[in-house]
């Protein structure tokens, strides 16, 4: 029994007869994606776990895409009827989107069990244990043998619009150079299925042997590693030309480690 976005008010806080509750089926899998409070904040989906599993895309509370102006919302790629519908409630249905996305993305939407978004952002509870992370949505129950705890609390993010699925890495990168320079450095993955957008590492001051590391999120899983794009820029004309480089590069997937 799949929950999308099961509905806060008059039901959040309730007893388990009265809604939905992980002892309604064999398998229950939760999405949450308005969970802010009703008042004032018009959050139309419970916050609290109530599933063997139960996932928090991008915290659960706020979803990316839906702070565009209503303008833009309402003349939706989608048609009129469904940028209203998405301007009104829009985080409410994102839970429907992502879910119909992972149907056809049997390797998506890895859901990272944690304490907390925060810690999650933070790359706390990365990669992915030895059993392997829930993937959100149609293909949540290939875990249901594995879940062990009460409430399971997984964290994950999502991009802006579909496609909906991201998958997340991290990237540490070593400097190379002679003097330290202010500037950015970015990232590009290269793989066997495909190859990711550049990726902002680090920006400020640049110093050459420390090491940089960031989590980022991809729109593409792109297999296996076979090449990596480094590129650093300063932010103004520099007449003593310094170079940079990169001494090492390490990316580890969230998948397998």
């Amino acid at each position: 029994l799949s929950g999308l976005d099961p509905a806060q008010p008059y039901f959040q806080g309730t007893p388990t007869e009265v809604r939905l509750d992980k002892s309604d089926a064999d398998f229950v899998d939760v999405i949450h994606t308005d969970s802010a409070p009703t008042i004032p904040n018009l959050g139309f989906g419970m916050s609290p776990a109530i599933g063997h599993l139960d996932f928090y895309p991008n915290g659960g509370v706020e979803m990316p895409g839906c702070e565009k102006n209503p303008v833009s919302q309402i003349v939706d790629i989608d048609g009129i009827w469904e940028g209203t519908r998405d301007f009104v409630a829009c985080n409410h249905l994102r839970s429907y989107k992502y879910y119909s996305d992972s149907i056809i993305y049997p390797d998506g939407f890895l859901g990272y069990s944690c304490a907390s978004y925060d810690l999650f952002q933070s790359g706390d509870c990365f990669p992915c244990p030895e059993e392997g992370c829930p993937n959100m949505g149609h293909y949540a129950d290939k875990f249901k043998d594995k879940v062990k705890n009460d409430f399971v609390k997984l964290y994950l993010n999502t991009a802006e619009a579909r496609d909906f699925p991201l998958w997340r890495y991290k990237v540490t990168v070593t400097l190379s150079g002679k003097s330290k320079v202010k500037g950015y450095v970015n990232v590009a993955l290269y793989g066997s299925d495909g190859n990711t957008k550049q990726y902002q590492i680090t920006k400020g001051t640049l110093k050459p042997d420390n090491t940089y590391t960031a989590y980022i999120d991809a729109e593409i899983n792109v297999g296996e590693v076979t090449k990596v794009k480094f590129l650093w820029n300063n932010n103004w004309i520099n007449p003593t030309l310094p170079k940079l480089g990169a001494a090492t590069i390490t990316v580890e997937a969230g998948e397998n480690g």
